[in-house]
């Protein structure tokens, strides 16, 4: 997409998988850093982050939904405009500040980190955020409008709503009675994953104009989340606890 070419970080591949790499290497070195530290309190940090991610991720989708409803996108099947139309340049930013956007929440695990919440640092999060930012420069580079505004607002509208919940998490004990809803979020994802997948399947049937790479690789990479975050869900609400024994839990860990 000849538009982006002389955006921030689409010249090359190369910052993305820069910066994808630092991330990797902190995820490595971060709890070994921390292991002799006293966790850092950053709730004030926290609450002005995710409300920011609340404002990002609400704008993205605005731009999206208007945009796209302005030129009289198909929800079923759109082919990639690669004009100067403005509304699909707007379009093609707002893609574009999606993916940056996922190259920001990278510090959802240096916050992890800082915090020595190691046990919230698990493949699951690790991968969705590597893949996310490093796969999502592809698509920008290649496909920013068409089918791509699809996946991007309904994700971008499902983050208002997530970080809108950590940003409540973060204002202290007093909202957690406000916060019951937590395991709807990862419903609320796995439905996303399933309507992505039908999706783009079904523009694979209809045969739509769009790059078939690109629908194959969505369908995949939806799946592997599927399968992930069920389990996360499977392992979270559904699986029995651990038996409490005498104040501990029955496989030795403290629990009082």
């Amino acid at each position: 997409d000849k538009r982006v070419d002389d955006w921030p970080l689409m010249q090359s591949p190369f910052p993305t998988l820069t910066i994808s790499t630092i991330y990797l290497l902190t995820v490595w070195l971060g709890p070994k850093w921390m292991k002799t530290r006293e966790p850092f309190q950053l709730r004030f940090l926290l609450v002005v982050y995710n409300f920011g991610m609340v404002l990002l991720n609400f704008f993205i989708f605005k731009e999206l939904f208007l945009s796209s409803r302005a030129r009289g996108y198909s929800y079923v099947c759109q082919t990639v405009d690669y004009s100067d139309n403005v509304y699909e340049v707007r379009i093609a930013a707002a893609l574009w500040w999606y993916y940056v956007s996922k190259g920001i929440e990278y510090l959802d695990t240096v916050f992890f980190i800082l915090r020595k919440k190691f046990n919230q640092i698990s493949f699951l999060h690790v991968y969705h955020h590597f893949t996310m930012f490093t796969l999502w420069w592809i698509g920008i580079k290649w496909v920013a409008g068409g089918q791509a505004f699809f996946g991007a607002q309904m994700n971008a509208f499902i983050h208002v709503i997530m970080y809108m919940y950590y940003g409540l998490a973060a204002c202290g004990p007093k909202f957690q009675k406000y916060l019951w809803w937590k395991r709807y979020l990862t419903i609320l994802q796995l439905v996303q994953f399933h309507v992505t997948i039908g999706h783009t399947a079904l523009s694979i049937y209809i045969d739509c104009p769009f790059p078939k790479w690109m629908h194959w690789g969505v369908i995949f990479y939806a799946v592997t989340f599927i399968f992930l975050f069920g389990n996360f869900y499977y392992r979270t609400y559904k699986l029995p606890k651990e038996p409490v024994k005498n104040g501990k839990i029955a496989n030795g860990a403290v629990a009082n």
